[in-house]
């Protein structure tokens, strides 16, 4: 595994090791190959020229994260130009399950399962703990060059990102 940070970010108030290196506004978003709810294999190059905002979350299944994927699917009505794409370890017939049972129908639920790379890559693969392998709760915003221009670690598993402060970097 890449460098593994601690204490960034917690879980109920407990230090989380997180593999990969932070990343930061103003650099390039890493590629990725993730698989949707279809099993199709899904980049970050898919919606190039388009805005992006990447959710990371360990689990639709756990209320933060539930309601984080509800917000942001209503958030993504009126967005133009802007896809929105939330990430977890969960299984990709899982996530279809849930967002069908749920109406998520403006945001794509995209499973990083088969490898680590993704979470090392953006800096959120829980390393350890009750939630080894999960991805930590992040938003990033993809410009449609595909550089960062939003960036949130959430510090406590447990809460919400800061909506706002992703919607405006999404809005421009």
């Amino acid at each position: 595994m890449a460098d593994i940070r601690s204490g960034a970010v917690t879980l109920k108030g407990g230090p989380v090791d997180l593999a990969g290196a932070a990343l930061s506004t103003g650099s390039p978003a890493p590629d990725f190959t993730l698989q949707s709810g279809e099993l199709a294999d899904v980049t970050l190059g898919d919606s190039a020229g388009k805005t992006r905002i990447i959710a990371t979350v360990p689990s639709l299944d756990t209320p933060v994260c539930h309601e984080e994927t509800k917000k942001f699917n209503e958030a993504a009505a009126g967005l133009d130009n802007t896809e929105v794409l939330v990430v977890s370890m969960d299984l990709p017939f899982g996530q279809n399950r849930w967002c069908g049972a749920e109406d998520v129908q403006n945001v794509s639920a995209l499973s990083a399962h088969r490898c680590t790379g993704f979470g090392e890559a953006y800096g959120v693969l829980i390393a350890g703990g009750p939630l080894d392998r999960c991805l930590a709760r992040a938003v990033f915003v993809v410009d449609g060059g595909g550089t960062l221009t939003h960036v949130e670690y959430v510090g406590e598993i447990t809460e919400h990102p800061d909506y706002d402060a992703a919607l405006a970097a999404a809005a421009g």
